[in-house]
């Protein structure tokens, strides 16, 4: 019998697929506010002084704010979320990853080589890759330890395939 593993669906789907459009829209309208009230409240001299240095720093500010802000957001929200509504599927001898689009990834059970988490996480949570090589391919996927019964996953595969999966 096939075991089917999920990841939950923490939020709605059209805001996993446009996440990142809503918070650059959202930064830019920022940016142009704060740039709004300099121009209507901002006093212009041509020479070099003390005050074009202070309105200088004040835009150089909000401008990496507003840039910044959305792209630490984004990439923190892609390495937490970036799986929900995924789901992966032990039946047979295969392996099927389908994300939460429709696109599968299917893999033969006897042709993965290895099955290891990544050394240095820089995105939460740890991602656990599953290597599979063929004569001269080799491709892989990963799961995070977001998935639920992850741990018993990772005993079922290395079971059904002989490969010891290697965590910290």
């Amino acid at each position: 019998m096939p075991e089917v593993f999920h990841y939950t669906m923490t939020y709605p789907s059209l805001w996993l697929d446009y996440y990142y459009l809503a918070t650059w829209c959202l930064s830019m309208l920022f940016l142009a506010l704060v740039w709004a009230i300099f121009f209507r409240y901002g006093k212009f001299t041509y020479g070099v002084d003390l005050g074009c240095f202070w309105k200088t720093a004040v835009l150089v500010l909000f401008t990496t704010v507003s840039l910044g802000t959305p792209m630490y957001y984004n990439t923190r929200f892609a390495g937490e979320h970036g799986q929900d509504g995924d789901s992966i599927k032990i039946s047979g001898d295969k392996l099927l990853y389908m994300d939460r689009k429709g696109n599968a990834k299917q893999f033969v059970l006897a042709d993965i080589k290895s099955i290891y988490q990544e050394l240095i996480t820089y995105n939460p949570p740890p991602k656990i890759y599953i290597v599979t090589a063929k004569s001269s391919q080799r491709d892989s996927l990963f799961i995070t330890t977001n998935l639920p019964d992850y741990k018993r996953f990772l005993s079922d595969l290395s079971k059904r395939t002989g490969v010891e999966a290697k965590l910290r």
